[in-house]
């Protein structure tokens, strides 16, 4: 909710101490890893981005932008969205009964979301092509827990899927 709430009023209004330090605030939390203390698994977007801007000079925001909803998307599922339509009514707003529906709504928020901040929404834009998503992918998978502990498990070839959905 911070970010969503904060961070347009921050690039409008640079000088707006309060939207500024919210977003250090909100920050620090996801840095520090603070909200995964005690739990198990693995990050499911991150470790893809990671991989991403190792090969390409894009900032971790701009691959996060470019790379959540498509992951988003392939991962929706009856068993993923209950907890997509959870994000999405408690951080859209989003009042849509059924869950699937209401997950693809929240899906469609993000996307919005990402437009209002200017962020890229494709690799295209950003200069990135197929060339290496074999590799990445392969990449991706080898050094995190996407394919043992991540939300929704993945291989390296749903890993290029989503990159290929992201052009």
């Amino acid at each position: 909710m911070t970010v969503i709430r904060y961070a347009r009023r921050a690039i409008d209004e640079p000088e707006n101490y309060e939207a500024r330090s919210n977003l250090m605030w909100a920050s620090t939390i996801g840095l520090n890893h603070l909200l995964t203390v005690g739990k198990g698994g693995a990050w499911s977007v991150h470790p893809i981005e990671h991989v991403l801007s190792a090969y390409y000079d894009i900032t971790h925001g701009v691959g996060l932008a470019i790379l959540t909803p498509s992951w988003m998307e392939y991962v929706l599922s009856d068993k993923t969205a209950p907890r997509f339509a959870r994000f999405a009514r408690e951080v859209f707003g989003i009042e849509e009964q059924n869950d699937k529906k209401a997950a693809k709504l929240g899906i469609e928020k993000v996307k919005e979301f990402n437009k209002t901040l200017g962020m890229p929404e494709t690799l295209s834009e950003v200069g990135i092509t197929d060339e290496k998503f074999d590799e990445m992918a392969s990449e991706a998978v080898r050094t995190s827990g996407l394919s043992t502990r991540a939300y929704v498990r993945l291989q390296s070839t749903d890993v290029r899927q989503i990159l290929q959905n992201c052009r």
